[in-house]
């Protein structure tokens, strides 16, 4: 259930600093997914999503 609140963050974190984080290369991976859906673009960050994880949890351990 952790991992589902973390995922939903996660997108929501992704929708909100999109420009930002297309700049750094981050929201253009293969396992990224955008489409549009009733005039609305959505944005699906799986693979950022993980790479960021990866990075966090190598973060959480070092400290």
């Amino acid at each position: 259930m952790r991992w589902l609140l973390v995922f939903l963050l996660a997108c929501l974190l992704f929708n909100g600093l999109q420009g930002w984080l297309r700049r750094i290369g981050l929201g253009r991976l293969p396992g990224d997914f955008r489409f549009r859906l009733g005039g609305r673009d959505v944005y699906v960050p799986l693979a950022s999503s993980l790479l960021l994880s990866l990075l966090m949890m190598l973060i959480g351990e070092l400290l």
